[in-house]
């Protein structure tokens, strides 16, 4: 059971957290937290992230991770900043570098999650030295590392498992979706006309017809919630990372899961992909075949950044 924390609310954002309110109202209340003065929309995810109810709280998570900078700047700033509801911040923003140093200057901030936003920062800029010379055998620890510092702040426990470095010739992709056909154009029908909240509702726990549907939506509350769908495969991580994601948020969850990164052709996608944060992409790199990295030494079609890296960790593994 979650801590109880006792915050002090405004009348906006009482209306859509009393014990009275209906699940449709709370998932209303993420469509009109946009229009919320910043410390009442942070506040209200805040509080709908540790909702009761699945589908609230999972449609909160994603809200709550996909808050613009200027949003929780703005947050941070105000002099009465709770220290739990920073916590949260540090564990869902902790790439943005200009929120991690607001954070640490905000004295409200507590120990643990000062020491894990300076403890992650020294990982990001040592996964970030091309200079290194054992590239190749540091960067799966350091994602073991900044892993362990998530759970330490979520005070969860993990089995730490390593990811594995299987060769993906191995893995079948499932049969293309034919969106073509009568019941999967039904469904987009319907959704044309469905509201905010009963989208995200099918998105966290619609099948793969409604996923494909609404993994497009414009809506980053929609498209996000797709991605916290239980019954969502790693074939359809797999696809939607090659075929190319527009949601940044999409791209923060898929990075955050462990058992997806796993995942030898989720991780060569991600590489891939130039909308990979770039922290990310270098530790998995490290982690490929050496045929896929000389690959990556000579394409053109890759960044910059990721070729020169995987032209240093060539000549790293002749020596």
């Amino acid at each position: 059971m979650a801590e109880k924390i006792k915050l002090k609310i405004s009348p906006a954002v009482a209306a859509y957290v009393g014990p009275d309110v209906s699940v449709d109202e709370k998932l209303k209340g993420l469509e009109a937290s946009v229009e919320m003065v910043p410390a009442d929309q942070v506040l209200l995810l805040f509080c709908l992230t540790r909702d009761s109810d699945g589908v609230v709280k999972g449609a909160a998570t994603v809200a709550f991770g996909a808050l613009p900078e200027r949003t929780l700047l703005a947050y941070i700033s105000e002099s009465k900043a709770h220290p739990a509801i920073l916590d949260a911040i540090a564990r869902y923003h902790h790439t943005c570098p200009d929120v991690v140093v607001a954070l640490l200057e905000n004295e409200a901030i507590t120990p643990q999650a000062a020491g894990f936003l300076q403890r992650f920062t020294a990982l990001n800029e040592q996964s970030l030295d091309t200079n290194t010379a054992d590239t190749l055998s540091s960067e799966e620890d350091e994602d073991r590392d900044e892993a362990g510092l998530l759970d330490e702040l979520n005070s969860e426990n993990d089995d730490g498992e390593q990811m594995e470095d299987a060769d993906d010739s191995d893995e079948d992709e499932p049969g293309e979706l034919d969106e073509a056909n009568e019941e999967f154009l039904s469904k987009y029908k319907m959704a044309q006309m469905m509201g905010i909240a009963e989208k995200i509702k099918m998105a966290l726990s619609g099948d793969k017809e409604w996923r494909a549907i609404l993994i497009k939506d414009s809506n980053k509350l929609v498209s996000g919630s797709v991605i916290k769908n239980p019954r969502i495969t790693e074939a359809e991580i797999h696809t939607l990372v090659k075929t190319g994601v527009q949601n940044d948020e999409i791209m923060r969850l898929i990075c955050s899961n462990k058992e997806w990164i796993k995942n030898y052709k989720i991780r060569k996608a991600l590489v891939e992909n130039p909308r990979t944060p770039l922290p990310n992409a270098l530790r998995y790199l490290a982690t490929l075949g050496v045929k896929d990295i000389a690959g990556y030494a000579k394409s053109k079609n890759i960044g910059s950044v990721i070729s020169t890296q995987a032209k240093r960790m060539l000549l790293s593994k002749k020596r």
